[in-house]
């Protein structure tokens, strides 16, 4: 199983398009295909010695932009640029209905931790809207929560909504991880990283216009 793309690769940073259904790393089922597993047999083969770490995550369903480092110095480098919200992030998500506001913020806590994200309508269908949304904060599942606790769930969200109360179908949660920028904290370089819809989410725009 490969399926991943390494769009950017130097001596600290390694900028990977994820595939929809692929683990960033096992669950305690110890899964053999994850994408942190198969980066690092790619390494291996071409004889890099150091290790690909993740540098945040992203849950198996979206796809798209993940950072990894490196080897560990540059992983705890990144994984503090992270920390400190001097990564910026930009997801694409298809969300049932249209939004009464174009644009605007949405911040409501997560488990009693405050929990931003920024939002933009981008295009909007008959029922539905394509929305890019940067998150402020970093919880786990936020977008997909967030949009759920609007009224405007994404589309193929199964997990925090009933997907048959809805008439749009998709296989997944609607979310792609679309753009990442930040300045490389071990060289100063700014970095930054685009990658386009997938297949599985440019088709569903091509069939329901």
């Amino acid at each position: 199983m490969s399926g991943f793309k390494i769009l950017h690769e130097d001596d600290h940073i390694i900028a990977v398009d994820k595939p929809s259904g692929m683990l960033v790393i096992p669950t305690p089922k110890g899964e053999l295909n994850t994408l942190t597993g198969l980066l690092n047999r790619e390494l291996d083969a071409r004889g890099i010695e150091a290790n690909a770490h993740p540098c945040h995550r992203i849950d198996r369903e979206t796809s798209g932009l993940i950072i990894y480092a490196k080897g560990k110095k540059a992983q705890q480098a990144m994984m503090e640029e992270f920390r400190a919200r001097r990564v910026k992030k930009s997801y694409i998500a298809f969300v049932h209905g249209r939004l009464g506001r174009k644009e605007g913020t949405i911040d409501r806590p997560i488990e009693g931790k405050r929990s931003v994200t920024k939002y933009k309508v981008i295009e909007e269908r008959r029922d539905f809207s394509v929305v890019e949304i940067e998150p402020e904060t970093g919880r786990t599942n936020q977008i997909r929560i967030h949009f759920k606790s609007i009224g405007h769930p994404l589309i193929g969200e199964r997990k925090f909504a009933f997907a048959k109360d809805y008439k749009l179908k998709f296989r997944r949660a609607a979310l792609h991880s679309h753009k990442i920028w930040f300045e490389d904290p071990l060289t100063k370089k700014p970095l930054g990283f685009t990658t386009p819809l997938p297949e599985d989410m440019a088709r569903f725009l091509e069939t329901n216009r």
